[in-house]
């Protein structure tokens, strides 16, 4: 089972979450889920948003790849992070892009400027 981090109140990430993890995190009480994984890696989820909505949570797809993180592509997600209901937990296949785009996030949100935030995001091993 993969783990799920609890970065703060409103922000979790996880490597690919498993069929028996869903009902967990609806429990959990996460109102969303935002997936980063492209649709042709292996190991995703079959029917992941389906089943993520069947339980009542929010649900979206934006497939990112880490080597194509940039300022454009991280405000597109920050975006769709800032409107998706809290707390939500953003998952990849193995939690390293969810924690590039959460430490992107929040460094910008405390007013960090892009660019030294993803400095240390390559620093940290992470892009």
């Amino acid at each position: 089972m993969n783990i799920i981090r609890e970065i703060n109140d409103e922000l979790a990430i996880a490597g690919q979450i498993t069929p028996e993890q869903l009902q967990e995190i609806a429990d959990d009480g996460y109102k969303s889920v935002l997936n980063l994984r492209l649709q042709n890696e292996l190991g995703i989820l079959d029917r992941e948003q389906e089943k993520i909505e069947l339980l009542g949570l929010k649900y979206i797809n934006f497939p990112i790849q880490i080597e194509e993180i940039n300022y454009q592509l991280a405000s597109q997600v920050f975006q769709i992070i800032t409107q998706l209901p809290k707390p939500t937990l953003i998952h990849c296949d193995n939690s390293m892009r969810s924690a590039a785009i959460v430490l992107l996030y929040i460094s910008t949100k405390q007013g960090i400027t892009f660019e030294n935030a993803f400095q240390k995001t390559i620093k940290l091993g992470l892009v």
